[in-house]
């Protein structure tokens, strides 16, 4: 079946024959109908996989890939038929740029001294999560609050407002499922690289009902946190944020093992005098799987490196690539033991990232789970296949790509009522084509392979977070 494709854009992004980085941007904002699907798809597969990553407008000084403008990709599925689009999200950085037609911000560290007098000084990117919530489609970055952006054709709408909140917002917020509460956190939330951090809960129709702040024992880069039931638990871990170093010429944030990771635990309608704080070794993590409740013990899955990629030492020093693999790890914490430190098991010895669940079960004991998985014997570190976990059984169902090969984010769609039941979809880069696909795999059978691949008419670049938004 041949696409049919309305190109928005100027300049050309598509299959080439020369070895393409697919961490580079694309440049042409298109529309793609009719997309050519090798297999099936399946029938009840309804609805929007939306993904989000950064893609720079313009080349950044002192870049870093966390610092890229957010581009929205949109994948429709309907009655067998697939439609592509893709958009820039135009927050207030993105709209000063492109009048400027320059780049006017670094990475972390504000307006380039050029930048001329009329631009603003909002550097927010809204590049590392989508969520849909209380009839909103929202981008997500953790340093500024949530981006509306619209359904269908992905054109933002602006900062959403939440009565008087303010500030910083996580890109990793907690829908329950029962409530429809969304649940947030926001670190450095009296300024830049302090340790201010901020809790709350917005109700299903898009009213905040909770708000509390607290501080924390360090400053630390806090990109996700657990929600259950009764608890929040806010991991402070020592990727460190320090101004004093930043006046120093050293990093803004900074790998410091020295100092212990710190879990702070309060109940979801707490404040600051509720925070009971549980200590462990040094560690870093992205990313949570799940978190629940077992009578008086707190359990959560989540992926654990024993230091974090991408970021120095506090002295300026790289860190060690051996170290630099996240696992599925299970942290336990007793409420009612007279000791504050928390216990952690390794529970296999893939390394692997951007953990998930069947969404239905969040803050609640789980069985599925699936995370992008690197093939031991590639050797790379790259993220080559898709692994599922059966909890209660222990079995392992792995899906392992071409070496070259790299999977995105893994994320379900339910389609019946019984926990992991559904579909799993990833888009993919294919290294000897150059070229992106979506798969689509049966979620409790993923070693079977794709039911269908989406032949994509344009690559996606790498990118971070993406959520199924049922039609």
């Amino acid at each position: 079946m041949e696409a049919s494709l309305s190109d928005v854009g100027t300049e050309v992004d598509t299959k080439v024959d020369t070895e393409v980085d697919n961490f580079a941007p694309v440049t042409r904002e298109i529309e793609a109908d009719n997309l050519a699907v090798r297999g099936k798809l399946p029938e009840g597969l309804r609805g929007t996989l939306y993904r989000i990553g950064p893609n720079p407008r313009f080349p950044q000084p002192e870049a870093h890939w966390f610092g890229g403008d957010g581009m929205v990709h949109a994948f429709d599925l309907d009655n067998g038929r697939v439609s592509y689009r893709n958009r820039w999200v135009h927050t207030p950085k993105w709209r000063d740029e492109d009048r400027a037609g320059r780049a006017l911000f670094r990475a972390f560290a504000g307006k380039l001294p050029d930048a001329p007098d009329w631009s603003g000084t909002d550097s927010g990117v809204a590049n590392t999560n989508i969520i849909w919530h209380a009839g909103a489609l929202l981008a997500l970055e953790e340093a500024h609050m949530p981006t509306a952006v619209t359904p269908r054709t992905v054109e933002t709408l602006g900062y959403m407002e939440y009565g008087p909140l303010k500030g910083p917002f996580t890109a990793h917020p907690k829908t329950d499922p029962q409530t429809g509460e969304l649940l947030f956190f926001g670190y450095n939330a009296d300024g830049k690289l302090t340790p201010g951090v901020q809790i709350g809960a917005i109700d299903a129709h898009g009213r905040l009902t909770h708000y509390a702040r607290f501080q924390a024992p360090y400053p630390s880069m806090i990109h996700d946190f657990m929600a259950t039931p009764r608890h929040l638990l806010i991991p402070v871990l020592p990727l460190t944020g320090s101004l004093a170093r930043v006046e120093q010429g050293g990093p803004g944030y900074a790998w410091e093992p020295g100092k212990p990771a710190m879990i702070g635990i309060l109940p979801r309608r707490g404040g600051a005098e509720d925070v009971q704080w549980f200590e462990g070794p040094a560690c870093y993590v992205f990313h949570v799987m799940n978190a629940w409740e077992d009578g008086d013990r707190i359990l959560a899955d989540v992926m654990v490196y024993d230091e974090p990629p991408l970021f120095p030492h506090a002295d300026g020093s790289p860190g060690n690539p051996e170290r630099q693999q996240a696992y599925l790890t299970r942290w336990t914490f007793d409420l009612s033991a007279g000791t504050r430190r928390f216990a952690a098991e390794r529970l296999d010895d893939t390394a692997g990232e951007f953990p998930r669940i069947d969404d239905r079960l969040s803050g609640v004991r789980h069985r599925h789970g699936w995370f992008a998985a690197s093939h031991r014997e590639y050797g790379d570190g790259e993220l080559n296949g898709i692994m599922h976990v059966d909890m209660s059984t222990g079995a392992l169902d792995a899906y392992w790509l071409p070496a070259g090969d790299i999977t995105s984010e893994p994320v379900f769609a339910p389609r019946g009522s019984e926990e992991g039941d559904g579909w799993i979809l990833a888009v993919v880069w294919r290294a000897a084509a150059q070229c992106s696909e979506l798969l689509v795999f049966d979620a409790r059978h993923v070693a079977a392979g794709p039911v269908a691949t989406v032949e994509l008419p344009q690559r996606v670049p790498f990118g971070f977070h993406g959520n199924w938004v049922a039609g």
